[in-house]
């Protein structure tokens, strides 16, 4: 029998079912889940009001080509419309977030016809050829070289830098307001502030990378607006159609047009099954007001996180419902002893422990947490 191929690590469980914030596995127990497929079910595992969305619509048609217009796909742009700030017009859809990544690259290209593109240290933007060319970590890039030649990584946070890291042959520049893979590390207001300055005088186009970061994670709709900047692109993916496949470029209304027929396409995007999922987040979004569920659920497990007691604990960064836990030490080795113990975390960078829960997440599953990484790290400590 063939087997799938392994490029993850693997965790030695077998999950068969979740609601909300917690996930089961084929011997009955619960586990909380601070994982979330990478952040992906970010409105919590079947969610009743997304699930009715997508019944609904398998009764009715699944694939729909963006040849062709669909009530599915016309309903997630009016309900999504109403999450995009003024003069965020032009949504263009894909699968995935690497997917997006790579569209506003290419937009950006075809409005510069310049060659050079700006990533940052302890970025991640994916893992298709042109995301991963401005990827920073070397073991996902390594295997693959030569990427993308015209690649510039300028500091991360570091805004002397700017000027000089930004020059006449950029066509744009992609950043993250929160590393997330790269370690849970925020853009402070001064570096993107700086960043949105300098593109305009060079006239290079600013993409801000809210895969993980966007709909409502960080307690603000899109993270770039706690910052009271705004970018010419950003993306999005991830929670979007609560929890599966999308990637969107989201542009300013005038490159509604940018692309020829034939020059873009993707055969699944806009599927139709998706867009119901989509639109019923995107209505679910509104009715229960995540954002501002997610940072104040966000600063209760901050908090906890800051008074977990451990000689290896740092400090916690991140904001709202995304965030990290640096230590003194390689963080991936606590990840198993946290699953023994019913909770499902991730790493970030080399030594963070990140934390994605949906917005769902109690008090009581807050405690829990702090109390399994007080036992985990002290155990560990010793």
């Amino acid at each position: 029998m063939a087997r799938i191929a392994r490029y993850y690590r693997e965790y030695g469980i077998k999950l068969v079912r979740g609601f909300m914030q917690y996930v089961w596995d084929d011997n009955g127990r619960r586990y909380l889940d601070c994982n979330t497929n990478h952040g992906v079910v970010f409105l919590g595992h079947s969610n009743p009001k997304i699930v009715e969305a997508v019944k609904r619509q398998l009764e009715e048609i699944w694939a729909v080509p963006l040849n062709f217009s669909t009530p599915a796909r016309e309903f997630f742009v009016k309900e999504f419309s109403k999450l995009l700030p003024p003069r965020f017009g032009t949504i263009f859809l894909q699968n995935t977030g690497t997917e997006a990544v790579e569209v506003a690259i290419k937009i950006a290209k075809k409005i510069t016809r310049r060659p050079v593109v700006v990533g940052f240290t302890n970025s991640f933007h994916g893992r298709t050829m042109g995301s991963l060319s401005i990827t920073w970590n070397e073991k996902y890039r390594k295997a693959f070289e030569p990427l993308y030649p015209h690649v510039r990584f300028g500091k991360f946070n570091v805004v002397s830098e700017v000027e000089k890291t930004i020059g006449e042959d950029v066509c744009c520049v992609v950043v993250e307001p929160i590393q997330g893979e790269g370690g849970v590390n925020p853009a402070t207001h001064d570096f993107l502030k700086a960043l949105r300055e300098e593109t305009m005088r060079k006239g290079a186009i600013l993409i801000i990378d809210e895969i993980q970061t966007g709909f409502g994670r960080t307690g603000a709709t899109w993270a770039f607006q706690k910052y009271n900047i705004e970018p010419d692109i950003f993306t999005a993916g991830k929670a979007v159609a609560g929890g599966l496949p999308i990637g969107l470029a989201v542009a300013k209304e005038e490159y509604g047009d940018v692309f020829d027929p034939g020059e873009h396409g993707s055969t699944f995007a806009g599927n139709a099954i998706v867009m119901a999922a989509a639109a019923a987040a995107s209505r679910l979004f509104r009715e229960e007001d995540i954002p501002t569920r997610a940072e104040s659920m966000g600063a209760k497990f901050a908090k906890a996180l800051s008074e977990v007691e451990s000689k290896l604990a740092v400090r916690v960064k991140g904001a709202g419902l995304m965030l990290g836990l640096e230590l003194r030490v390689k963080a991936d080795q606590f990840i198993n002893s946290m699953l023994e113990r019913g909770v499902l975390a991730l790493t970030a960078g080399v030594n963070t422990l990140r934390f994605l829960p949906p917005y769902v997440i109690t008090n009581e599953d807050i405690d829990t947490v702090a109390s399994v990484l007080s036992e985990v790290l002290k155990t560990n400590s010793s």
